[in-house]
């Protein structure tokens, strides 16, 4: 599949990774729906686009589950039928897993998995109407092993693989395909957002972030993922050997993370 020329829904699209994939998409002529809960970040986002004329906003806020319907309806009417939609919006994590408030994991859950879960609801039957569609879920290498002070964040990315797993299972016969992006460590503002242990923002950036893959580095790595038709891509730098530590040498892998002076 070429992602030339689709129309493609982009949650997270006002910074970071979205972002990105909005100007790299926007250059292969697609059509794009942007949504965060910015609308005037998206705004600024278009602008910058090489054809702004081909981008509709749609302001959308993940912990509105009931809204989702409504607004796929409204994505699905600024340009016909969705092609693609890549589920990107979420939050991340730093704090002890003792020091966390429950609160804390509840947004984490709500954001990063049932958020994704609703609106993605929403959208299937769509595809299964015009029998194709394509989804693609962004979750990250804590979606395949843990590190210490992303417990919330480790098990909302867990479960996102577990659930799309199944519905590419019970809907591949719906011409439907998915592909889930494992992303390291990427330079963005993901670490100034995470959620601290009472659930305020950490507000200061981390070496290994700073040291990460561009953002249209990853976004290119991330497309050739999705037009090859990957079930998931690990895309990073040494950071995703720790998915074969964990497949094969997971006691190694806990040694190696423990000694990890990442935070």
């Amino acid at each position: 599949m070429r992602v030339d020329n689709k129309t493609v829904w982009i949650t997270g699209a006002s910074s970071g990774i979205g972002e990105g994939l909005a100007y790299l998409l926007n250059k292969r002529n697609c059509k794009l729906i942007l949504s965060s809960r910015k609308a005037s970040e998206l705004e600024k986002v278009k602008k910058a686009c090489a054809n702004p004329d081909a981008i509709f906003i749609l302001p959308l806020d993940l912990l509105e589950f009931d809204s989702m319907t409504e607004k796929t309806q409204q994505a699905i009417a600024a340009f016909g039928p969705i092609d693609i939609l890549i589920n990107n919006a979420g939050i991340s994590q730093r704090s002890l897993l003792i020091n966390t408030d429950f609160e804390v994991y509840k947004r984490l859950i709500n954001v990063n998995y049932l958020g994704t879960v609703a609106l993605t609801k929403a959208v299937l039957p769509h595809f299964i109407s015009k029998k194709s569609g394509y989804f693609v879920t962004i979750t990250s290498l804590m979606g395949k092993f843990g590190s210490p002070y992303r417990s919330g964040y480790c098990g909302a990315k867990h479960a996102l693989h577990g659930f799309f797993d199944v519905l590419r299972m019970e809907h591949e016969k719906d011409g439907i395909g998915v592909t889930l992006i494992c992303p390291g460590f990427v330079q963005t503002n993901v670490a100034k957002n995470a959620l601290t242990a009472d659930g305020s923002q950490q507000q200061k950036d981390d070496d290994a972030t700073q040291q990460g893959l561009s953002v249209a580095d990853l976004g290119e790595r991330m497309i050739l993922a999705v037009e090859r038709g990957k079930f998931e891509a690990y895309i990073g730098k040494k950071e995703v050997m720790g998915i074969y530590l964990k497949r094969f040498f997971p006691k190694l892998l806990h040694k190696v993370v423990m000694r990890s002076t990442v935070r």
